[in-house]
C-alpha cells in the first residue's frame, strides 16, 4: 500500500476545503480563533477523512465496475484497511472534539453519525444530499461551539444562589453559539446539497436539471452572503464579503453552466470539482460577513494549496 494510494483514497486535495468550516464558525460568533478552534479543525479533518475512507469501502463493488482505477478495486488498498482507517479517524476526531468541551463533543457525535449514515445507507436514497448538507452545517457549528469563550459562573451567595451551567462546567454558551452560527451553517449546508445532487450524475452524466438548479442556488447564495446589511456602516469585512461572494459564484457557477449546457460525464465531474473548490471562497465570504476580514484572507490562502494538490490527486 503506497502513500499515493492513501492520498487518493482520502482525497487529500479536498482537505483544504475543511479548515474554513471551523474558522467561519468562529467568525460567526465575532470571536478570534483560539485553541478550541484548532481542536475543531483537527476533529473536522479527521471526520472528513473518515468519511472518504468509508465512502470507498461502502462503494467498493460499484467502483469495481464504474471506477476500477480507485485504490480499493485496483487492489492497492484492502477493504479491511480502509474500514479500519475510517474507524480510527472517527475515534480520533471525536477525541479532539471532546477536548474542546461537551457541546463540541455533542456536535461532533452528530457529525460522525451523519457521515456514517450517509456512506452506509443514505447515499443512494433521496435523503442523501440532505445528509451531506447537514454534515457540512454541523462542521461549521462544531467550530462555533469549540471557539465559544469559556466563562466562569459567578459565585453563589446565600441570598441568591447561582444555578449550574447548562452545558457542562466552564462552557455554558454552547446553545448560544449554535444559534449565532446557524445562518452561516445553513448557507454552507445548502451549497453542499447542490453539489451532492450534481455528483450523483458524475459517472453517467445526462442530467441538465441538476446542474441548472445548482447554478441558480449558487447565484442565490452568493447574493445572500455578499449582500451589504442595511443599517450597518461599510467596513473591510462587508466589502470583502461582497468580493469573496463573487469569487464563490464564479468558481462554482462556470463549470455548472457548462454542465447544464452539455451534461456529459467529464463536464459533470468538473462541475462537482468546481463546487468542492468553491467551498473555500464561500467559507471566506462567511467569515468576512462575520467581521473577520483577516480570517477570510487566511482561508483564501488555502486556494493555491488546493489547486496544487488537485493536479496530483482528483477531488472526486
Amino acid at each position: 500500500m503506497s502513500l499515493r494510494a492513501w492520498a487518493e483514497l482520502l482525497r487529500v486535495s479536498a482537505l483544504f476545503t475543511v479548515p474554513g468550516d471551523a474558522l467561519a464558525g468562529a467568525a460567526a460568533l465575532g470571536v478570534r480563533p483560539n485553541r478550541g478552534t484548532a481542536l475543531a479543525v483537527g476533529a473536522s479533518l479527521c471526520l472528513y477523512e473518515a468519511g472518504m475512507a468509508l465512502n470507498d469501502w461502502a462503494d467498493r463493488d460499484e467502483d469495481a465496475v464504474d471506477r476500477p482505477h480507485r485504490p480499493i478495486p485496483s487492489g492497492r488498498i484492502t477493504p479491511a484497511a480502509a474500514l479500519t482507517a475510517a474507524a480510527a479517524l472517527t475515534a480520533t476526531g471525536l477525541t479532539l472534539a471532546a477536548r474542546a468541551g461537551r457541546p463540541s463533543l455533542a456536535i461532533g457525535t452528530a457529525l460522525a453519525a451523519a457521515v456514517w449514515s450517509y456512506d452506509l445507507h443514505l447515499k443512494h436514497t433521496p435523503a442523501g444530499p440532505l445528509a451531506m448538507g447537514a454534515a457540512r452545517s454541523l462542521d461549521l457549528l462544531l467550530g462555533a461551539t469549540a471557539t465559544a469563550p469559556r466563562t466562569r459562573a459567578p459565585r453563589a451567595t446565600p441570598a441568591r444562589p447561582t444555578p449550574p451551567p447548562v452545558h457542562g462546567r466552564g462552557r455554558p454558551g454552547g446553545a448560544g453559539a449554535v444559534r449565532k452560527a446557524l445562518p452561516a451553517a445553513a448557507v454552507l449546508g445548502a451549497h453542499t446539497v447542490g453539489v451532492t445532487v450534481v455528483s450523483r450524475q458524475e459517472a453517467q452524466g445526462g442530467s441538465t436539471l441538476a446542474p441548472l438548479a445548482a447554478l441558480m442556488g449558487t447565484a442565490g447564495l452568493g447574493v445572500l452572503t455578499g449582500r451589504w446589511r442595511r443599517g450597518t456602516p461599510a467596513s473591510a469585512g462587508s466589502l470583502a464579503a461582497g468580493g469573496l461572494a463573487a469569487v464563490y459564484v464564479g468558481t462554482a457557477g462556470r463549470p455548472l453552466a457548462h454542465a447544464a449546457l452539455n451534461p456529459s460525464p467529464p463536464l459533470t465531474q468538473r462541475a462537482v470539482g468546481g463546487g468542492i473548490r468553491a467551498m473555500i471562497p464561500l467559507q471566506a465570504a462567511l467569515a468576512a460577513r462575520g467581521g473577520a476580514a483577516g480570517t477570510a484572507l487566511g482561508i483564501m490562502g488555502l486556494v493555491p494549496l488546493a489547486r496544487t494538490f488537485a493536479r496530483k490527486v482528483s477531488l472526486t
